[in-house]
This record gives C-alpha cells, sequence and structure tokens, in this order.
C-alpha cells in the first residue's frame, strides 16, 4: 500500500462566532447583511451564512440603539454614554458624533430621504436632528415615561413623526408645526411597536397589553381594538402585493371568506411571548394564521414557559419575515405556503448570534455536512424575560437595580455547515449537555447520543429529530459517550459517580413516538474520579477511560473486564483516543503532555511536549501517522509521531479549546471552546504546494523579464517587476543606478508615477529600512525626496501606516542631517589651517580681485602721468614694464591682500555655515 502523504498546514475558516448578543439590530434595505449589538462593540453580518463582515469598535459602553440609511450608506449607533455616532459603512470611520439626551437613546430611526433622523430616549424626550449637521431641529417632550418606540410616516409628504411610551401612550408629532398634534390613549401598558398601513391612512401600535390598537389618522380616532391574548413584542404590516397577501388571498377564495369592504384590507403580523408567528386581518379582527408550534427552543419537555420573540421585521424584495427572539436567534420564514386546506409558515434559516462556552461537538451526517453542537449557554426565561425587558428601561434612567429569572440551554444546536444556519435544536434534557457523539447504524439512521448534567444519557434520531431512547442510573452528571464503531448497536457512558455503562441499541423501532428505556448491559467502578474521556477500539474490542485520578484504564467489551492500566500523567487525562491502525492508546493530560501507550503492557511509548497549558483533547489523522491536539492555551497543533515533531501551531482562538472533532472522510477538523467561537480547519497541504510552485514558476519568469528590462535600461519596468517579486535589494540597486545619472529625475517619476498606494507603502518601509545604514542612506533620501516632490500631502496622508513609516524616517533622516553638517564644519575648520599654512589660496571671485587691483594701481598711474606731463595710453604701454611691475606691486601688497583674503574667506566660510544650520 502507498503510503499518506503527510499533512503539512490547514487552513482557518471561522464558521461560528458571536454577533449578537441582544438588543437593537438594522437591516439592509436589500436584506444582504444585518448590523447587531454585540456587547459594547457592532458587527456587520451576512444574512447568508452568518459571516462577519466587518467590526466597529465601540466606546465600551453597551449598544442601545441602531439605525441605517435608507441607502445603507450610513450607520447610526447610541450607546449608554448617551454619545450619537454617525459612521460611514465604506470606511467604518465614524464621521460624526454629538450628544443630545440626558439619558440612553432607547430607539432611533432614519427618515426616507436619509437626511433626518429621530431618536427616543429614556430621558421622555424626542428629538429629530439634521444628518448633515448634527443638529437639533426638533425638539419634543411630553411623554412621562421611558420612550420604546419611534417611527417616520412612510409617505414623505405627510411630515408626521409617531412614538409609543412605556406610559401606554402614542404620540403624534407634526414636524412643521412643531407640536404634538394627538395623543393616542387606548392602551394599559407599554407599546412596544408601531407600523403604518400601505396607504398610509392607518396607525398600528402593540403593546404588553396583550392589543393592537388601530387608529385613524384623519381624525386620530381608534378605529379596532384587536386582542391578541399574549404580551406583543412586534408588529409589522406587509404589502398587498406581496407572497404573504396572495397566498392568504387565495386561501380566503377557498375558504369563502372573501367579502367585499369599503376600505382595504390590512394584512399585519404580531410576535410575542409565546413565541409564534400570527398573521390578522383587520377585516373584522380575525387571526388567518398561527403556527401550531413554536421554532422557538423550549428549555425541556416539563418546562411551559418558552422563550418568545422580541422584534420581527419584513425583509425588503419580498424575502419574507425575520423573527428575533429572546435567545439571540434569528429565524428567517421564507414563504407561506397552502397545502392541505392549511397555511404553513416555512422557516428558511437560524442564525444563532450568541453562544457561551463550546463544551463539545461532532460532524453529523453520511457525508458530514452537518456539526453538532453542545454549549453551556445561559438563556432567560420567558416570564423573567419580558419583566426584565421592562424593569430594564425603567432602570436605565433610575439607576436601579433587579433581580431576572435566567434558565440554561439544555439543547444540542445542529448547524448546516454550508450556510452555518441552526437546522435544528435536540432538546429534552433537563442539565447542561456536556458531550455527544454521532454513528450511523448498520441500519442507514443517523443517531446521536447526549450525556448531560441530569445524570441521564439521551439517544436521538437525526431525521425524525426527537428522542427515540432514555438512560437512567448514573448518580453523577455524565462527562462522556461513545459509539461502537464497528457494529453501532451499542454505546458507553462514563460518569462523575466513577463508573462505566455500556447501553444496548437493541429493541429501538422504527416508528418510536415515545423514548424507550434504554438498558444497562454492563456496569464497572472505573476510576477513583471523575471519568473525563471515553474511547471506542475501531473493532469494537476495548473500550478506553481517561480520568481525573490521572490514569487512563483499557476494559475488554461488552463485559467492561480490565485490560491495562495506563500511569505516567501527573495530572488529570482529558481525552483518549484508540490508533486507527496500531495497538496503541493516546493520551492528553492537565500535565500539558500527550502519551502513546502500548496496550499490551502498557509501557509509555512517545511523550509529546509543546502546549503551554493543559491539553484538552487530542484525534489522529492520516491513517494514525499524526495527529491534532488543542488545550487550554487556545493553540490548535499538528504533529507527526514518527518524528516527534510538531509541524505546525494555530492560535485562531481566544480561550480554551474543548471540543474537537475529525471528519471520518474528509479530515476536516471542527474546534470550538470558551471563546464561543467554531473553526472549520482544511487542509491546505496540496494547494500551498501547488500555490508554491505557481509562485516559483512566476518567479522565474519575472526574473528573466527584469534582466531583460535591466539589458534595455528600462527602468521604470525594472522596478515595477522588482516591486512584484518582493526584491528590496534589487530595487536599491536601480535607485542606486539612477541616481547617478544625469537624467535620473525624468525616469525616477516616470518609474514612480506608475506605482499605486499599495506600491508606495512598500517603497517607503524599504527606504525605512535603507535609512537606517550609512552606508545607503544617500540612495534612501534621494529616493525618499523624489516621492515627497511627486505625491501631494493628501494622497500621502491616505498611505496605510504612513504614521508609523514617519517615525521611523524621521530620526535617522535627522541623525545623517546632523553628521552632514558637522562634517561641513569640519572641511571649514580644514580650509582655514590650510589657508593660515599659505598651502591653499582662499577661494574668492576672479572679478573683485580684478576690481581690487583697478582700484591700488590707478593712484600710481596718475602719479607717473603727472610727472610725465602726458597722459599714457594703452597702446604705449609695453608688455615687459607691466611684467616687472607687477611682481613689485605684488609684493607691496601680498601680505595686506592677505589679511584681507583670509578674513573674507573666513566670513565667507561664517555665513556657509550659518546657511547650513538654518537649513537643518
Amino acid at each position: 500500500m502507498a503510503s499518506m502523504a503527510l499533512k503539512k498546514n490547514y487552513r482557518c475558516t471561522p464558521a461560528l462566532q458571536q454577533f449578537y448578543t441582544g438588543g437593537p439590530f438594522a437591516v439592509a434595505s436589500d436584506g444582504s447583511f444585518i448590523v447587531c449589538a454585540c456587547d459594547d462593540a457592532i458587527k456587520i453580518v451576512e444574512s447568508s451564512n452568518a459571516s462577519i463582515r466587518s467590526v466597529i469598535e465601540g466606546d465600551s459602553q453597551a449598544v442601545t440603539a441602531l439605525a441605517l440609511s435608507p441607502d445603507d450608506r450610513l450607520l447610526f449607533s447610541a450607546s449608554h454614554s448617551r454619545q450619537i455616532r454617525v459612521w460611514e459603512l465604506s470606511s467604518l470611520k465614524c464621521i460624526r458624533s454629538w450628544k443630545g439626551h440626558e439619558g440612553p437613546v432607547m430607539h432611533m430611526v432614519c427618515d426616507a430621504s436619509g437626511g433626518v433622523l429621530a431618536t427616543a430616549g429614556a430621558d421622555r424626550k424626542v428629538l429629530v436632528w439634521d444628518v448633515d449637521g448634527g443638529y437639533c431641529t426638533h425638539y419634543f417632550k411630553g411623554h412621562k415615561g421611558v420612550v420604546t418606540s419611534i417611527m417616520f410616516h412612510p409617505d414623505v409628504t405627510r411630515l408626521l413623526l409617531f412614538s409609543g411610551s412605556d406610559d401606554s401612550t402614542v404620540r403624534v408629532w407634526d414636524l412643521m408645526s412643531k407640536k404634538c398634534v394627538a395623543t393616542l390613549e387606548r392602551h394599559f401598558s407599554a407599546v412596544t411597536s408601531l407600523a403604518v398601513s400601505e396607504d398610509g391612512g392607518t396607525l398600528l401600535s402593540a403593546g404588553r397589553d396583550k392589543v393592537v390598537n388601530l387608529w385613524d389618522l384623519h381624525d386620530y380616532s381608534c378605529k379596532m381594538t384587536v386582542p391578541a391574548y399574549e404580551v406583543l413584542e412586534g408588529i409589522c404590516v406587509f404589502h398587498s402585493k406581496s407572497p404573504f397577501a396572495s397566498t392568504l388571498d387565495s386561501y380566503k377564495q377557498q375558504k369563502g371568506r372573501k367579502k367585499k369592504s369599503k376600505s382595504a384590507a390590512i394584512y399585519f403580523i404580531t410576535v410575542g411571548e409565546r413565541g409564534i408567528v400570527r398573521i390578522w386581518n383587520s377585516e373584522g379582527a380575525v387571526c388567518l394564521f398561527e403556527q401550531q408550534s413554536s421554532d422557538v427552543t423550549i428549555s425541556s419537555d416539563s418546562d411551559d414557559s418558552r422563550r418568545g420573540f422580541t422584534a420581527a421585521t419584513i425583509l425588503p424584495s419580498d424575502q419574507g419575515l425575520l423573527c428575533v427572539t429572546v435567545d439571540q436567534q434569528f429565524l428567517f420564514y421564507s414563504t407561506l405556503t397552502y397545502s392541505d386546506e392549511m397555511l404553513k409558515l416555512m422557516l428558511s434559516k437560524r442564525l444563532v448570534g450568541y453562544n457561551e462556552e463550546i463544551v463539545d461537538m461532532k460532524f453529523l451526517g453520511e457525508d458530514e455536512q452537518f456539526l453538532a453542537v453542545a454549549t453551556n449557554l445561559e438563556q432567560q426565561g420567558l416570564n423573567g424575560t419580558f419583566r426584565v425587558l421592562f424593569l430594564e428601561k425603567r432602570a436605565v434612567a433610575r439607576k436601579e437595580y433587579f433581580l431576572r429569572e435566567v434558565h440554561v440551554d439544555l439543547c444540542v444546536q445542529v448547524y448546516d455547515l454550508a450556510s452555518m444556519s441552526c437546522s435544528y435544536v435536540l432538546s429534552g434534557h433537563t442539565g447542561i449537555v456536556l458531550c455527544l457523539d454521532t454513528c450511523i447504524s448498520s441500519s442507514g439512521r443517523t443517531f446521536v447520543v447526549t450525556g448531560s448534567k441530569d445524570n441521564s444519557v439521551r439517544l436521538w434520531e437525526s431525521e425524525s429529530r426527537c428522542c427515540i431512547g432514555v438512560g437512567t442510573g448514573h448518580t453523577g452528571a455524565v462527562g462522556a459517550v461513545a459509539f461502537s464503531k464497528k457494529s453501532r448497536n451499542f454505546f458507553v457512558s462514563g460518569s462523575s459517580d466513577h463508573t462505566l455503562k455500556v447501553w444496548s441499541l437493541d429493541g429501538l423501532s422504527q416508528d418510536t413516538e415515545q423514548p424507550i428505556s434504554l438498558k444497562a448491559k454492563a456496569v464497572v467502578a472505573a476510576h477513583d474520579k471523575d471519568i473525563n474521556s471515553l474511547a471506542i477500539a475501531p473493532n469494537d474490542s476495548l473500550v478506553c477511560s481517561g480520568s481525573q485520578d490521572r490514569t487512563a484504564c483499557v476494559w475488554r467489551l461488552p463485559d467492561l473486564v480490565s485490560v491495562v492500566v495506563l500511569k505516567g500523567h501527573k495530572r488529570g487525562v482529558w481525552s483518549v483516543e484508540f490508533s486507527p491502525v496500531d495497538q496503541c492508546v493516546m493520551t492528553a493530560s492537565g500535565d500539558k503532555t500527550i502519551k502513546i501507550w502500548a496496550i499490551s503492557d502498557g509501557s509509555c511509548l512517545k511523550t509529546f511536549e509543546g502546549h503551554t497549558s493543559s491539553v484538552l483533547r487530542a484525534s489522529f489523522l492520516t491513517r494514525g501517522t499524526q495527529f491534532v491536539s488543542c488545550g487550554a492555551d487556545g493553540l490548535v497543533k499538528l504533529w507527526t509521531i514518527k518524528t516527534n515533531e510538531c509541524i505546525a501551531t494555530y492560535d485562531q482562538h481566544q480561550d480554551k479549546v474543548w471540543a474537537l472533532t475529525v471528519g471520518k472522510k474528509t479530515e476536516i477538523l471542527a474546534t470550538g471552546g470558551s471563546d464561543a467561537v467554531v473553526n472549520l480547519w482544511h487542509d491546505s497541504t496540496v494547494s500551498d504546494k501547488e500555490e508554491a510552485f505557481r509562485k516559483e514558476e512566476e518567479g522565474v519568469l519575472k526574473g528573466q523579464e527584469l534582466e531583460n528590462a535591466l539589458s534595455d535600461a528600462d527602468y521604470t519596468k525594472a522596478i515595477q517587476i522588482a516591486f512584484e517579486l518582493r526584491r528590496p535589494r534589487k530595487l536599491f540597486e536601480l535607485f542606486s543606478e539612477l541616481s547617478r545619472k544625469r537624467e535620473a529625475a525624468d525616469q525616477i517619476e516616470k518609474a514612480l508615477h506608475a506605482l499605486g498606494k499599495e506600491e508606495f507603502r512598500l517603497l517607503l518601509e524599504y527606504v525605512r529600512e535603507w535609512n537606517t545604514k550609512p552606508k545607503l542612506c544617500h540612495v534612501a533620501q534621494f529616493v525618499l525626496f523624489r516621492v515627497f516632490s511627486i505625491l501631494p500631502p493628501t494622497e500621502i496622508n491616505e498611505i496605510r501606516g504612513i504614521g508609523e513609516l514617519l517615525e521611523g524616517l524621521i530620526p535617522y533622516s535627522q541623525r545623517h542631517f546632523s553628521r552632514i553638517d558637522r562634517l561641513i564644519r569640519g572641511t571649514y575648520l580644514l580650509d582655514y589651517t590650510l589657508t593660515g599654512m599659505s598651502v591653499i589660496e582662499p577661494e574668492t571671485d576672479a572679478r573683485e580681485i580684478k576690481d581690487a587691483r583697478e582700484i591700488k594701481d590707478e593712484p600710481e598711474t596718475r602719479l607717473e602721468a603727472k610727472d610725465s606731463g602726458d597722459q599714457p595710453s594703452p597702446e604705449n604701454v609695453d608688455d615687459d614694464d607691466v611684467k616687472e611691475k607687477t611682481p613689485l606691486k605684488k609684493r607691496k601688497s601680498h601680505k595686506a591682500k592677505d589679511g584681507r583674503a583670509q578674513k573674507k574667506a573666513k566670513e565667507t566660510a561664517y555665513m556657509k555655515i550659518s546657511a547650513v544650520s538654518l537649513q537643518v
């Protein structure tokens, strides 16, 4: 058999991350993304697969309100700091901010034009702002409680603003007169949501008093009150041409309910504490559709309190309905279908915005296209939740303290890896789910087994999504479960009661309506402390258990007879696994080591060290020749067993990595931990090798092009190729050669004009390195001068990281100029010394010397002319006489001229030195 190629690298893809912790959110105008509040940060999430597009860091205060402009160009946010910020989504920069409310902003909305923003605050005020100017245009007060909802009239010609408060009133504000034109008082509790009908003539308000009121916007009278019999958190109206309305009209026609009415019917949707979606018709206040069962997760089978919805919105472009749950989930309903004389709302997608620790997970399905995840997530119960929401808004302004009821997530979430949508939820445990395992039975049924803190194990069928078996008998939390690998007709569980149990799957029927009671075939007291991990051998003959008592034990199946005890770890054993090809077991421990043991005699064959904290999971790869490990240090490591070498280390988690699973067919890795992040790892060994080969081939071709460009003296092309090849030494040689040429300026400018911003940034990085060395600094200063001569300051400022680059350039440039200044001063001293020694003559202007000679010779000439009585002419002057007189004149004036020349040279030197100092 040919040996398998070893894996050398994995590429990480974040699959599941926290992006919503509850509170405000905003949907894009095309529905492509959702802006969510995540603690003090704002995360922009793709609605297709829940991947985080970008993150906007906040001001360390929880975000209280979000809104998008109609063109999705601007994002408005507010936090408990009372600061209102305007963000440009293209650059994620805050372009404007201001404060206006005396308390936190609870809700905000932008009008259809995008130029006006309305904010509602806990200070009982409603303010309207000019977005461009950042100043307040309208100041409305009158509410006696926290303003919880606000909206503009959808018709831009009707300048009306509506606000709902927890004082049970709805107020209508006229933006023209800047007055309250109506106070609508028919609610008896907080108003939670507002909507306007398609024709703009009716206002709908929903509240926690379990009713919906319809208001006539002509005379502001209450047209109708629709009892909903549940606390309402959201209301939205869909237009008459939407798919929802079309389906309802067809349904009404078949049912014979079509009646003529003077006014057009208003279809609206309500959501609330029951966690169900209901569709109403304003004609007769009839509920046309009500979900038979809630899609919201329930805590347990015996828990009657359900988690409800907190908001609902109609998605643009007829994409359906989006509902947000208390447990931070986004439910996407695509269409309303009509079949078998029944209406059904189709749940197309479920995005989970928040998870706590990822405790365990396993791949699921024949093609491993699903991932079952057990999380340690605390959720708020329904009664406590809505009570808390109500009290929170009061406590914001009054700074009151309150208690809230907390429930724990007792379910397993199953995700579709293609869209990372939570396909379904397996709920039924009354305690936290600590462990799980999956398998496909011989009959083709996909099973999931879970162990929980409620001391029980449950068997689930993936297709029916229901529990088909319950195993009780443990007296402690079940911390480990494992399916058989070959026969797949039993599983083993380990508990904190120190015992192992073997459970049989015999007796399972295809159409089990109620879960049966599973029977334990064998029980053994295995360890002295909690059992953390279990593994079953590939041939189902052995099972290995790892415990906090620092040992791992191998047992013979099915009667659980002890085979060997593996001793050697100094801390508890967190993970055990059988090799797929050899008679050995791998264990991972809290002593930061991983050991491989021989089953025959229990001897330790190999020990792997490298983690800086407890190793929590380890699994074999590549037919047992490699393995991957993860630990409390947040690291994932890839090891080769033969060489005892860690060939790759990945740091993609921010906290402990509790869960690790490997796909049996694809060998895709999935890791999850305390940071609530699930990462998928794909083997990139082959692709990396192909990419390296392609880059090497391109490098050879580019290198030949570079040599051709140099031979043709095409420096512009040569510089561009050197940038593409990332060869700073070749670039330095090119610039150095250009700096020695007379026409260097034109060629340098031509070469630099062809560079982009990223290449300029790279060039400045190279220049910064060259500038640190005295032998290379002259070329660096030459290039730097040309760059700053070509680029305007605005473009220089746009270069990424320009501040850091300049901080590295300035100190060395000052040092170089200081050194040059010292050298120049030294040359002046040398010139002065040599001049004083008459070794050299001072550098003076020839014209000045000629003028000085003429001035000195003029009196003597005049005196000779006076004595002779005639004026000598230039023609009569003999050359020999001049030659004879000149040495005499030089000897006479030599000393005086030397003094004047030295003085002039000294003054000139001082003038040059001062000029240089001014330049520096």
